[in-house]
């Protein structure tokens, strides 16, 4: 219940902001504790000095004592000990780990909440002879106070792992002090400092003018998936161009989709479809050019032998990338290939970057993703974060220089901490990341899955390192895939509320009127992207637009009147 303490409605988001704003030169300084973004990738010689200086976990040891591991064998592993924890509080956790008697293992943090099941905090591929970085956290729902911290190998082809730990540091944030620093991260990372110079044909300053600006859009895309539905229904098409410019298919771009049989090539959906999206002025995620399960796989794949299948995926690829040459700025290249390898199975270790290469010679100018889950939802043994870094590096290595990020995203509850940590060593590899399929699970009621859903909008817009975010959320004949955002007359539902609170009017500038000053200038912030603006002086209307890009100093823009 503690995670419905973040509420959603407008006027307790209106109360906040009212706060934060009022009191900015405080929360400029006096943020409270302000979150470390810090992560490293590599194994490490020695560990790097503990975050936070170890916050509550300062001065303290563990304790070696034998925990069942997910073999079942009981391990002597280090336990740290936790007092005088506060319910709603978030915890970020990070220790530097390292293994004894094996050359790697997959080690899990744990903690607690009602001192009888464990809860997993995060997870790293630990390795002999040198440090590796665990970061992680937990939101304390819990009314104990007192908890610990248990590490286990959760690798079940290794048996009795030894793990050591140092710098091990855990941070407590209120939840104000955690809203405020994604109001930061906001304010830094999405919007920029405007000052606006309105000067006349001689070059002297014009005071007094007035001056009206409208964004005419964001540069942080956030988009939902359509499917096929939404053709013949004005009112979908209507409820979804007010909010979204971006998006992504749902099912209609699949290969068992477009070539159900072998050469029997079938592109009649898709075409609908990308005429909606150009008439619309549209950009579009493809999605998906293969996918690594093989409850997806077309029978007629199955059995072909190496050469068979891999003509068969030449002739996807350039069947597909020739006809929409150009049109989807993204592609997911090989998809949830930690959690299933039909591919690999067939083709060798391989198979992956030879479909990069492959459709980068096809496309040069579209980024090409691989595409997971659990990733920053919840700790996998099959798919956590160091097993997908490790799949990135083997694509730089094998040649491909930009492949991005793709996240998922399929919530239950969030974990805050946890999302952010995973995020945090993700961008350590520098790379374009999006949330490409971000829904909340309907086990939970309608409120619930909106309150879920805003924690994980926001805590994304707010990281600098995520670039776009893509819900799934397309309704369709029967429903939602878990997350509706609307009813079947497409009236909001509180899904659809925080997209309207968030998209239509938080995360954007609104229109702007106002006087140039004594010296001829105006001055604003704006969310980064394309704006209007229009002066009018001597009753002569100027109009102009610029383009805000991401920057630290304020941009200086020049109007003649």
């Amino acid at each position: 219940m503690l995670m419905l303490m973040w509420r959603r409605s407008p006027l307790f988001w209106i109360f906040f902001l009212f706060l934060f704003f009022a009191t900015s030169s405080l929360a400029k300084h006096h943020v409270g504790n302000v979150y470390d973004y810090s992560a490293w990738t590599e194994c490490q010689a020695e560990p790097v000095a503990a975050l936070y200086k170890g916050g509550i976990l300062r001065n303290k040891f563990p304790i070696y004592q034998p925990v069942k591991d997910i073999n079942g064998d009981m391990v002597d592993s280090p336990t740290l000990s936790l007092e005088n924890l506060s319910q709603g509080s978030i915890y970020s956790f990070s220790s530097w780990v390292r293994v004894k008697n094996v050359d790697s293992a997959l080690v899990t943090a744990t903690v607690k909440p009602d001192n009888k099941y464990a809860k997993c905090i995060g997870s790293v591929k630990a390795k002999k002879g040198c440090w590796s970085f665990l970061k992680g956290g937990f939101l304390w729902d819990s009314t104990f106070t007192s908890s610990e911290i248990d590490f286990q190998s959760s690798d079940r082809a290794k048996k009795f792992v030894e793990i050591e730990i140092v710098s091990y540091s855990l941070q407590p944030f209120t939840e104000r002090e955690w809203k405020l620093n994604q109001f930061e991260g906001i304010k830094r990372e999405r919007k920029r400092g405007v000052t606006i110079h309105v000067v006349d044909k001689n070059g002297l300053r014009v005071p007094g003018a007035a001056v009206k600006l409208s964004q005419l859009s964001t540069d942080f895309p956030i988009g939902t998936m359509i499917s096929r539905t939404i053709l013949e229904n004005l009112p979908y098409q209507e409820w979804f161009l007010k909010r979204f410019k971006a998006t992504v298919f749902e099912n209609e771009l699949k290969w068992y989709k477009t070539e159900p049989l072998p050469g029997q090539y079938n592109y009649t959906v898709v075409d609908e479809m990308m005429k909606f999206v150009r008439k619309n002025k549209l950009i579009v995620r493809g999605h998906n050019m293969f996918w690594d399960d093989p409850t997806y796989v077309q029978d007629w794949l199955e059995n072909m032998t190496a050469p068979q299948l891999q003509t068969a995926m030449n002739g996807r690829i350039k069947s597909v990338m020739r006809k929409y040459r150009n049109e989807f700025f993204h592609w997911d290249v090989n998809n949830e290939l930690l959690h299933f390898d039909f591919y690999e199975k067939k083709l060798g270790p391989k198979a992956t970057l030879d479909m990069f290469k492959s459709m980068q010679r096809e496309d040069p100018l579209t980024t090409l993703f691989l595409n997971e889950y659990n990733i920053v939802e919840r700790c996998d043994s099959k798919a956590n974060v160091d097993s997908y870094i490790d799949r990135f590096k083997e694509l730089k290595k094998g040649g491909v220089k930009v492949a991005g990020i793709g996240l998922e995203s399929h919530f239950s509850a969030p974990n805050p901490a946890f999302m952010r940590a995973v995020l945090d060593k993700l961008a350590t590899l520098k790379l374009p990341m999006w949330l490409t399929e971000v829904d909340v699970s309907n086990m939970y009621g309608q409120e619930e899955q909106a309150v879920f859903l805003e924690q994980i909008l926001r805590e994304a817009f707010s990281h600098p390192s995520v670039n776009g975010i893509m819900l799934w959320t397309a309704r369709s004949i029967g429903g939602c895939y878990q997350t509706c955002l609307t009813d079947e007359k497409f009236q909001n539902l509180p899904t659809g509320d925080v997209i309207d609170q968030l998209v239509l009017n938080e995360w954007t500038t609104g229109t702007k009127r106002g006087k140039t000053n004594e010296f001829g200038s105006y001055n604003f912030r704006g969310f980064l992207g394309e704006f209007k603006v229009s002066i009018i002086y001597n009753r002569t209307i100027v109009n102009s637009t610029f383009s805000l890009g991401h920057g630290v100093d304020t941009k200086h823009i020049t109007i003649h009147v």
